[in-house]
């Protein structure tokens, strides 16, 4: 998100004194370029970015088409970004 807010400790770090700003992976500062790149509790999903970024560089995942389709199938199947960390549960659209 362009105001930089997110459930993680870079935004925490700035806005929220007294919430843990380590990543659960170990890393002090959770950042959004940690998540994207590095932390290994999003290594599986990774490839997922690489379909459009080979070396998973920000500025073509957040600035092309196929980036933000690709950016949208990860948080899709990774769960980054949520407060928990965890899978959002599919859910169908609802039939009329």
């Amino acid at each position: 998100c362009r105001t930089g807010h997110a459930f993680l400790g870079e935004y925490y770090a700035q806005f929220v004194p007294g919430e843990n700003i380590n990543c659960p992976c170990g890393e002090d500062l959770q950042t959004r370029e940690h998540i994207l790149r590095a932390c290994p509790r999003y290594d599986n999903f990774r490839h997922i970015l690489r379909k459009a970024s080979d070396d998973i560089c920000l500025k073509e995942i957040l600035g092309t088409e196929e980036g933000i389709e690709a950016l949208t199938e990860f948080l899709e199947e990774s769960g980054a970004f949520t407060k928990t960390g965890k899978q959002r549960p599919i859910t169908e659209a609802p039939t009329y």
